[in-house]
């Protein structure tokens, strides 16, 4: 399968995966760094990528992810982002979180986006189910 790193900093990468369909961000553990406004921007560079790219599957690879759950504004990202992400026409997002995270095997429509979200704790069963 062709893919192509699309961004890099010491954050993470988002990775195209045209063949597949799917855009990924693959958080590294420097994201324990990571101030709230960095963060928005972080997100806000992806939408845009996401928006350029139109791959219907999106993929947060949050393995490795550190940031205080604290800093994130759920009420911004719900306004700034996930309309982006809606307008783009994603079709399906999923999560690969750590073992023993308790939204693991869950799947839910979470508005304001009208795609399904989905936890997954095995890389395999994440990108199986994006390509379904």
């Amino acid at each position: 399968m062709t893919s192509q790193v699309l961004h890099e900093d010491a954050y993470g990468e988002v990775i195209d995966r045209p063949e597949a369909g799917i855009l990924e961000i693959r958080w590294f553990d420097t994201t324990a760094e990571l101030s709230s406004d960095a963060f928005n921007q972080w997100l806000a560079s992806f939408a845009t990528l996401v928006e350029s790219t139109r791959r219907p599957g999106l993929l947060v690879d949050s393995i490795a992810f550190r940031m205080d759950m604290s800093k994130m504004d759920g009420a911004w990202r719900d306004a700034n982002i996930i309309p982006r992400y809606n307008g783009a026409g994603v079709k399906k997002f999923a999560f690969l979180m750590p073992p023993g995270m308790p939204a693991i095997g869950s799947e839910s429509i979470e508005s304001p986006g009208v795609y399904p979200t989905a936890y997954f704790g095995k890389r395999e069963d994440a990108l199986t189910w994006l390509k379904g």
